[in-house]
């Protein structure tokens, strides 16, 4: 990662369409991060403003078309198949898709925007449980496009803005998030265990 910083920022022209690819790449799940894109795309921008522009379309395009590859091919074309695949299988849970699916039937739309705030792997397992869970391939691009512009300007022009003296904030506030996440998957495991229990339990009781 440290050779591809050092070339866009020796070829700065170079850099959107570097970004580009790089963010593509993400969508087959190679771990890319979206977060360390957007900071060096801005950190690039403060320096050459007039690409600005260019810099941003490069990393905002390169991430929905991740979001589209890993929701459409390993999602939907893949299937069930890509848990046979280790590399992925290693990667994402089964148990994990399940949670996940859990909050798309509850939340909808929501999850798919607060799910772009929160690092470690989750944005990809969200894409893919979408496509796995065949949702509307119209609804996903739509809503996913609302979800990837508000985090992509977010995060851009906060870097751009403040510069590298708010990526420790930053990074508080994605573990903070990540947290949450996990607390909220945890809190819904239990509750199906407590769930699964009482279903067993009940006939019993009848019996009695």
């Amino acid at each position: 990662m440290e050779a591809f910083l050092d070339f866009v920022q020796a070829n700065v022209t170079l850099a959107p369409y570097a970004f580009l690819g790089l963010l593509i790449l993400a969508g087959f799940n190679i771990p890319i991060s979206e977060d360390l894109m957007l900071l060096s795309s801005a950190l690039i921008a403060i320096k050459n403003p007039h690409l600005k522009y260019e810099l941003f379309a490069g990393v905002f395009l390169g991430a929905y078309i991740s979001d589209l590859i890993c929701y459409g091919f390993m999602g939907r074309f893949l299937g069930p198949k890509i848990f046979q695949i280790k590399f992925f299988a290693n990667m994402i849970s089964q148990e994990k898709l399940d949670k996940i699916n859990s909050f798309y039937a509850k939340y909808g739309v929501a999850t798919l925007i607060i799910g772009r705030f929160i690092p470690f792997g989750v944005r990809n397992a969200l894409f893919l449980t979408a496509g796995l869970g065949k949702m509307n391939a119209v609804k996903f691009a739509l809503c996913d496009l609302i979800a990837c512009t508000i985090s992509c300007v977010f995060f851009f022009w906060l870097y751009f803005t403040y510069g590298e003296s708010v990526i420790d904030l930053v990074k508080k506030g994605n573990m903070i998030l990540f947290a949450l996440f996990a607390a909220a998957l945890t809190g819904w495991f239990i509750h199906k265990k407590v769930q699964a229990k009482k279903e067993l339990s009940s006939p019993t009781e009848t019996k009695n």
